[in-house]
């Protein structure tokens, strides 16, 4: 089974925000992804990360996924398939279309200090976006 920690971040509410995405297979392998996201606030980079880690689960053809976000939000909302604020409606839509493209797909609320690589995935795309102004 594919091993998904996705986080997301932003410098500012909102600010410039991005992803972090660090992926490893059972056999050790790992895979690591910063992502400019732009402006936007945290809570929408956190949906952001998922809907692009998933992205990369169905390019790489990786069925069988367990996915793991320190964002309660985030997991709250794909496991009731439902999210108050109707501004990250279309996020959840999209990323339950994508979820339904793969065999098996888990979920896991983690605390942050086990979500450790991925947040700093996060903030080095933040980091690239400054460098690029």
């Amino acid at each position: 089974m594919i091993e998904v920690y996705i986080d997301g971040a932003s410098a500012g509410d909102p600010g410039p925000s991005g992803a972090g995405v660090f992926i490893k297979d059972g056999a050790g392998q790992v895979e690591r992804y910063s992502i400019p996201l732009g402006l936007m606030s945290n809570h929408e980079a956190e949906y952001r990360a998922l809907l692009a880690a998933l992205q990369i689960c169905i390019d790489k053809h990786y069925s069988v996924v367990s996915f793991r976000t320190d964002s309660k939000l985030v997991d709250e909302a794909i496991e009731k398939q439902y999210v108050k604020n109707k501004l990250f409606q279309p996020l959840l839509e999209e990323a339950l279309l994508l979820i339904e493209k793969l065999d098996l797909f888990f979920i896991k609320w983690i605390p942050s200090n086990q979500n450790k690589t991925a947040d700093e995935l996060a903030r080095k795309a933040i980091r690239s976006i400054d460098k690029q102004k």
